[in-house]
């Protein structure tokens, strides 16, 4: 199988598990850039935050005209998580392949295991400033170091944070996860990364159609069969990711 026809169903999966789960996608780009592709893990995460903003602006702007993103606490929280963002951008491309190779792997185990068991965010309907600035910063810094977009933890972190109701928490932290790879990816663009746009390109034309059927597939099968299937093919990864870096 050629790598044309695997950056196009690699793409096609990742577009499907955002579309349907509105997250968990962006955390499946790494790994299938590495593995299936043969990215190096500095050229994984950098193209990963080109893919995580192409997807993630189709799906915001759905969200948007469908009045779903609040977009006074979605500023607000990104804000804290630009500076982050470019530093840990800046950082990412000067630390070891196993080091990186290992802390995504835990960060999918973390994905994985929210998804096998999902707790719902407490609402206090009030907003609490440290928290918002302390989780928008740590959001900033994943996404600029592992080059994921983090939807899993930005969802929970507007809920309780900034009060946002969860029926406009995807929509919302879209719009964190732009702002956040826009920043990562400008701080990158400094360093020695190069990208194959060959293989990227259908990887991205794929994972935004991928996008509108995983909607579709959401409204056809439960959400929680969905999130258990994900959050085992996450772990699943992860398994594979550490093994291969220890090795």
């Amino acid at each position: 199988m050629t790598a044309f026809v695997l950056a196009l169903l690699a793409g096609a999966l990742v577009g499907l598990a955002l579309g349907s789960l509105g997250a968990g996608g962006s955390i499946l780009t790494v790994p299938a850039l590495t593995y299936l592709l043969g990215f190096s893990p500095a050229e994984a995460t950098t193209a990963s935050l080109i893919i995580v903003i192409a997807t993630s602006l189709t799906a915001l702007v759905a969200h948007a005209r469908a009045g779903t993103v609040r977009w006074r606490a979605g500023l607000l929280f990104a804000a804290a998580g630009l500076l982050p963002a470019a530093a840990a951008g800046l950082l990412s491309a000067r630390i070891p392949a196993t080091v990186l190779t290992l802390a995504f792997a835990a960060l999918a185990v973390l994905a994985g295991l929210r998804m096998l068991h999902p707790r719902t965010p407490p609402v206090n309907g009030t907003v609490s400033a440290p928290r918002a600035t302390g989780a928008g910063a740590a959001l900033g810094a994943v996404t600029g170091f592992l080059g994921v977009g983090g939807g899993f933890l930005a969802v929970p972190a507007l809920v309780a944070a900034l009060a946002v109701p969860m029926s406009a928490a995807v929509g919302t932290s879209l719009l964190v996860i732009v702002a956040n790879a826009l920043v990562a990816l400008a701080a990158r663009a400094a360093t020695e990364v190069s990208l194959d746009w060959a293989l990227i390109m259908p990887f991205i034309a794929t994972a935004v159609l991928g996008a509108w059927d995983g909607k579709r597939l959401s409204a056809k099968v439960q959400p929680a069969v969905l999130q258990q299937v994900f959050g085992g093919l996450l772990l699943t990864v992860a398994a594979v990711m550490a093994t291969g870096a220890l090795l």
